[in-house]
């Protein structure tokens, strides 16, 4: 009640409009516009048709809502084709105020960029809103507007990020991250500062309770143990394998803006399920064959691959891959098969488990194909997704970037499927090479410019696939294909990748270090030459390769790999 009162004061509004009661979490929110006891929703700042558990139910909730109104950067999101109002909001890079990190820091920012053509703030969308919103109330004969208490009656088109912050400081008065002694001027004289910063004080306070008195009533702190609960939902005979999900460490949440730079899927190039070897050897499943995912809420078709640090019956798949990277007919995305089980206090979903059974995909048609394009060919590859029961499709590429399509289905999609993919790829111009077998199936397309390969297509019975790896290498590096030209229509498994470093930049061999474009076999054949303690071998690799100098993010990764790999006597140089 006292911080309503102190609310309503800021505010200029009667305590009585300020709501005693909490609203509806991510999950209850979703639940009641799939019941219709909630008919609108305003989304801003996340992309819940990509994130949110339960993807089915969360994507019918959004069909039956009356209205949706969606406050968005990005207007390719899973989230995008909900909306039935579609607000342009600015990111990151051009939005001025303050932001905090991690130990409580805050530091003043400033926009790198100006707005882009109609997109606008999130706080002015907010104002703006909320100015109309007053001018109905008081058209209608509700009331007249709010006047602010604080700034003299402005409108609140006059608002600017400073007078927020600065409504935004009051509102901490007297609480535990009391900032009412910080300023716009002391954070642009004096630099970045850590609340609590109260008035009258002449630093931020760096660390918390060291005087033993804490935010309560008495002083003291409060601990709560928790006893251990199992999963909500357990695995059984049907659903035996425990999926976790979780993050890479090159993309970000539903990878709206990581997800459009090709270089960062050097390292985990497409979405893959990671499992132990001998639960796929249980399952008669061959490393990176294509499998179905099942849950007790949906399905998803991925590939697998083994991986030794993934204990017998679990299996992990990074939470990233949406429907704009992962799906097919009646697949959202990764979290088609997690559970919307949540935490009764925290109201945070069990995102982390879910009960799965994994099977070979029985999908006996397929097609891998990529070219040299813009990334949002991705989009237009999206709405092919229909015309099959798989489809991942990624951006490619380093310094040549493009795009990569796999695909599978029952039976081989009609031929407009099929001249569609082609025509966002470049492979229906006359100049394209071309290969048909109607009778087995097959299908090839090549296209070639300036002696470089720069699109192709293979399709057919999924044995005719095989080998693409390395003709997709022709692409990326941009080597001339003049030697093979004669075999480009051959089946890919005849053609030898170009002569390259492993993991040289562009390759499709796995990145470690993504700032300097090198790869797991270069960081392991360097590591084969040095000797020492496993510091000095890392740092005569971080000399020789630079990989670890920048941003350190592989660094972990290094580390796990000198572990790994013992010297060779046979290969050592001074």
């Amino acid at each position: 009640p006292g911080h309503r009162a102190e609310i309503a004061r800021i505010w200029g509004v009667d305590a009585a409009q300020i709501p005693s009661a909490r609203g509806l979490t991510a999950v209850e929110l979703f639940d009641a516009l799939a019941a219709g006891t909630v008919k609108a929703v305003w989304i801003a700042c996340t992309n819940p048709a990509q994130s949110m558990p339960d993807l089915a139910r969360v994507r019918a909730a959004l069909e039956r809502a009356e209205l949706v109104v969606l406050q968005e950067a990005y207007a390719n999101t899973e989230t995008a084709p909900f909306a039935d109002v579609l607000l342009p909001a600015t990111s990151w890079g051009e939005k001025e105020g303050t932001v905090t990190n991690s130990e409580r820091r805050i530091s003043r920012v400033r926009a790198a960029l100006p707005k882009p053509f109609e997109a606008r703030h999130d706080w002015e969308i907010a104002c703006d809103f909320t100015e109309r919103l007053n001018y109905a109330r008081q058209t209608l004969g509700d009331r007249p507007p709010v006047a602010h208490a604080d700034t003299g009656g402005l409108s609140p088109k006059v608002w600017n990020p400073k007078l927020l912050w600065e409504e935004h400081r009051e509102c901490t008065r007297g609480m535990d991250l009391d900032i009412t002694g910080l300023s716009y001027e002391i954070l642009e004289t004096r630099g970045p500062q850590q609340w609590p910063y109260p008035e009258g004080a002449t630093e931020g306070r760096a660390r918390l309770y060291e005087d033993g008195r804490f935010v309560t009533s008495t002083g003291r702190a409060r601990f709560h143990a928790e006893k251990h609960r199992a999963t909500a939902e357990g695995i059984d005979a049907r659903f035996p394998l425990r999926l976790t999900t979780g993050r890479l460490r090159d993309q970000w949440h539903g990878m709206s803006r990581t997800g459009t730079v090709a270089a960062l899927f050097g390292h985990v190039p497409e979405p893959r399920l990671a499992m132990n070897g001998n639960d796929m050897a249980r399952r008669g499943i061959a490393e990176g064959a294509l499998v179905k995912v099942e849950s007790r809420r949906g399905a998803i078709h991925v590939i697998a691959a083994a991986d030794e640090d993934i204990r017998s019956g679990q299996a992990y798949l990074p939470m990233h891959w949406g429907k704009r990277f992962l799906g097919g007919a009646g697949s959202e995305g990764v979290n088609t098969l997690t559970s919307p089980a949540f935490d009764p206090h925290s109201r945070q979903p069990e995102l982390k488990h879910a009960a799965i059974r994994v099977t070979g995909a029985a999908l006996p048609w397929g097609v891998v194909a990529f070219a040299e394009c813009a990334p949002e060919a991705l989009d237009l590859l999206g709405e092919l997704q229909q015309g099959v029961a798989f489809q991942s499709a990624v951006p490619i590429g380093r310094e040549r970037t493009g795009v990569l399509l796999r695909a599978a289905a029952a039976e081989a999609p009609n031929a407009e499927w099929l001249y569609r993919l082609d025509a966002i790829l470049g492979l229906a111009e006359d100049d394209v090479l071309r290969y048909d077998d109607p009778r087995l199936g097959h299908a090839r397309r090549v296209r070639i410019a300036d002696e470089r390969l720069v699109a192709a297509r293979v399709s057919g019975p999924a044995a005719a696939l095989a080998g693409t790896e390395a003709l997709r290498e022709w692409l990326l590096t941009g080597a001339p294909v003049t030697s093979i030209r004669r075999d480009l229509l051959r089946n890919p498994s005849h053609i030898k990748g170009p002569e390259f470093a492993a993991g040289t930049p562009g390759g499709v061999r796995q990145l470690v270090c993504q700032c300097h474009g090198v790869g797991e076999a270069q960081i392991v054949a360097a590591l084969k030459e040095c000797a020492g303690t496993a510091k000095e071998r890392l740092e005569t690799v971080k000399g020789r390769l630079e990989c670890g100098t920048s941003c350190g993010s592989c660094l972990p990764e290094l580390r796990r790999l000198e572990g790994k790999t013992a010297p060779d006597a046979g290969r050592m140089v001074a």
